[in-house]
C-alpha cells in the first residue's frame, strides 16, 4: 500500500523573533512534517509538541522541547503538555479501539472518516468536521477502497475520567507504532 504521494506533503511553519523583536520563520527545523508509516499502514507526523503550562517560548525553550520529542517521539499524549500530529489513513484501514487519558480535537482535513465508540455509535467525518473526544473509547476508519484520509489532531493531556465509580486509563490495546504516554 503505496502511501508517498497518496496526500499533499504537510508543511508547518513555525514562528520565532529576530534579534529586533520582529516576526520571522524559524529555521530551527525542517518546514516539512515528515509521515512515519507503521505496520498498519497509518502514518504518524508529530508536527509540534509542548510540555508544561503555560508554555515558556523565551530564549525558544518550546523549540527545544519539540526538538527533543523529534529525537524520541512521545506516547500519543505529553504529560503536562500538547500534541499537534497528523494521521493519514490508508483506504480500508481502521486503528485500533483504544483510550487517551486526555482532551483531544480531531479534524478531518482529507477524505471522510468513520468515528466509531464503543457504544457502537458512530458518525461518517467529512472534511472540515470535528471530534472533540473527550476520554472515550473510540476508533477511526477509512471505509474507502481508494481514497486516503487525513486527520489533523491536537491533544491535551486531562485528568483521568471517573464515571459511575470506574476510573478509566490509557488503553491502546498494542496500537501499532504507539507506545504508552509520557
Amino acid at each position: 500500500m503505496a502511501h508517498i504521494g497518496a496526500l499533499p506533503k504537510i508543511h508547518r511553519y513555525i514562528t520565532a523573533h529576530n534579534d529586533e523583536g520582529k516576526a520571522v520563520f524559524s529555521r530551527a527545523f525542517n518546514e516539512e512534517s515528515k509521515m512515519k508509516a507503521n505496520n498498519d499502514g497509518i502514518a504518524f507526523a508529530l508536527s509540534f509538541t509542548t510540555k508544561g503550562f503555560p508554555v515558556d517560548m523565551n530564549d525558544d525553550k518550546d523549540l527545544d522541547v519539540y526538538g527533543e520529542y523529534l529525537n524520541s517521539a512521545p506516547g500519543l499524549v505529553v504529560t503536562g503538555g500538547t500534541v499537534l500530529r497528523h494521521v493519514d489513513i490508508p483506504p480500508e484501514t481502521a486503528c485500533t479501539m483504544h483510550r487517551t487519558v486526555s482532551l483531544d480535537y480531531g479534524c478531518v482535513l482529507e477524505g471522510e472518516v468513520e468515528l466509531l465508540l464503543d457504544s457502537d455509535e458512530k458518525r461518517i467525518m467529512k472534511r472540515g468536521d470535528v471530534a472533540v473526544q473527550r476520554g472515550t473509547m473510540h476508533q477511526w476508519i477509512n471505509h474507502s477502497k481508494t481514497e486516503w484520509a487525513r486527520m489533523l489532531f491536537v491533544l491535551q493531556e486531562s485528568k483521568p475520567l471517573s464515571v459511575a465509580g470506574e476510573k478509566f486509563g490509557e488503553h491502546l490495546a498494542g496500537m501499532a507504532g504507539v507506545r504508552s504516554s509520557d
